[in-house]
Order: C-alpha cells, then structure tokens, then sequence
C-alpha cells in the first residue's frame, strides 16, 4: 500500500542522511517517477523532504527533523519511552543502545529523564545480561541448552530444556522451556541457572500450554505462626509488608503482627533482616532458634 512505504521512506530516510530515487525505487519494486511523486506527497504533507541533484545529491530529510512531528504524538511517544524505561529497569540487554537510538530519533523533544525506574536491588544476578543473550539467541535458533540448576533448597541438578520464552516476573527473570529431564514445560529462574551451554542440536518449537514453575525437591513443608513486636524505626517495612488491619499499635509506641509462614531458612533470614528492631515473642522456641542464630553472628566478629 502506498502509505506503508511513504512510512517507510520516511524511516530510512531518518536512518540515513541520503538516499537515491533508485535505491527506493529498486527497494520497492516500482519506478523511480512513483519515487518522485511520493516525495512530493510527503512535501505537500509537510515532511521536510528535499533532493539535491548532480554527483553527490539525493534525497534527503531537514537535519533537525523529528519523527514525532509527522508520525507519532507526544503521548505516543511518552508511552513508547516509558516502556523502554520500565524494560531498562528489568535488566534487560541492549536496551541502553535502543534507547539512545530512540533519543536521537525524537531530536528537540523533552528530555528522556523525566521518568525513573528501579526494581528492587535483588536483580538476577552479575552474569544475568550473557545468560538472557545467550537463551534468547538459542530461543530464536531452536537450539537445545543444557545447565545446571539449583533450587530453592540449593540441590543441584542438571538439565537438557527446549528454551520457549523469557518471562520477567516477581522482579527477577524467568525461563520457561520444556525440561526433557521433567518431561513438561517448566518455568526456572535465570539466576539459578549455572554453567548453562548452548548446543547444535535443534529442535522443533513447542506450543506454550500450562507452565509449572521449577519446584525444588519435594520437602514436608511446616508452618509456624509467629507474634512479632517491632520498634518504631523499622515502621516503614511492616508496612510495606503488612496490611494495616493486621498492625496493632501500642502505647509506648511499638507494632506487633501476628503472620504465619512457612518455617525454613527465609524466616530466621527476615526475622533478623529487621535487626535490633524486631522481637519474636511467640513460639519460644523460634526466638531460642533466633537468639542462637545471633550469638553465631556476634562470634564472627
């Protein structure tokens, strides 16, 4: 359709200083007079489009032309940014040199800083950006990946995975694939994926069906319900994890919440995250379990 390649002639024209009537004509199948009368439509239309005749000419756009004046609106163009903002934020390769791309190509725009986004500092990890390089090149090439991986309880297995999808979620990222070791479509975190290798065997994409996350190895699970007092200082994080309904307020101006969770090694990790400003007053032997734990802590010191 002629307005696609109006539309395209402008983008290549965006991403080269010059081009020739026949290199779009040959790009386009059609004669180098369609050429010109399109150049004319977008002159008419108010694209800032030119040519210079003689050795060296060629079709050209105005230096300063923005892309967003004849193509995409401002909000367009913010909503555009946000996204790659928000990916930016995810850790995700080559999104630095796309986004000064971008910039380039908005020229005289407001700056690209007006919006900020950062995750939680638990990122997936140093070599994460190689991993999501080398899964997506094995994703788009059908090549089988093997790693090892380690779970939730540090057992460490080794897989054979048809790589299907990258999934960002629960401020990590996530590769779902079918494990022939498991043989189903399972979802595993890259951060745990160790000494991972791509190899040539290809194989035949599978249809994306229901997805198990990767569960560690099957331990009885127990749960403690735990009374936590916490001190003033530490108000803002038992907000942030807790409903306010479940938070008492008491007179000399400390907090109690009263949680169950699963008891494992996370529990006694954030019951003393919170330091000096958490006491677990029941179950007795959980503050016995904690008491312990930080006397272990004070030896190394």
């Amino acid at each position: 359709m002629k307005i696609n390649r109006l539309l395209e002639i402008i983008l290549i024209l965006l991403n080269k200083e010059t081009t020739t009537a026949r290199e779009l004509a040959d790009r386009f199948s059609v004669s180098t007079r369609t050429i010109y009368r399109d150049i004319d439509i977008l002159s008419t239309a108010g694209v800032p489009v030119y040519t210079n005749k003689g050795s060296g000419g060629g079709i050209s756009l105005l230096e300063n032309y923005a892309l967003n004046r004849a193509l995409i609106t401002e909000q367009e163009r913010d909503n555009l940014l946000l996204a790659l903002k928000t990916l930016q934020a995810t850790k995700y390769p080559e999104i630095e040199a796309i986004l000064s791309k971008i910039g380039a190509l908005f020229k005289n725009t407001a700056p690209s800083d007006w919006v900020r986004i950062e995750f939680s500092p638990w990122d997936s990890g140093p070599n994460a950006e190689n991993k999501l390089l080398d899964i997506k090149r094995a994703i788009l090439g059908c090549k089988v990946i093997t790693f090892d991986y380690i779970d939730a309880n540090g057992i460490r297995s080794h897989r054979n995975i048809e790589p299907m999808q990258l999934v960002f979620k629960y401020q990590a990222w996530y590769l779902n694939g079918y494990c022939r070791t498991r043989r189903d479509i399972r979802a595993f975190r890259i951060s745990s994926i160790k000494n991972m290798l791509t190899t040539d065997e290809v194989f035949t994409p599978r249809p994306l069906e229901s997805i198990k996350e990767e569960e560690p190895a099957a331990v009885p699970k127990k749960y403690v319900t735990l009374k936590l007092r916490f001190q003033p200082e530490d108000l803002y994080r038992v907000y942030d994890d807790y409903e306010e309904e479940s938070i008492i307020h008491n007179p000399d101006g400390s907090y109690d919440v009263t949680v169950t969770l699963q008891e494992d090694e996370w529990v006694y990790g954030y019951i003393m995250s919170f330091g000096c400003y958490v006491e677990v007053l029941e179950p007795q032997y959980i503050r016995d379990i904690i008491r312990e734990r930080m006397k272990k802590a004070l030896e190394l010191y």
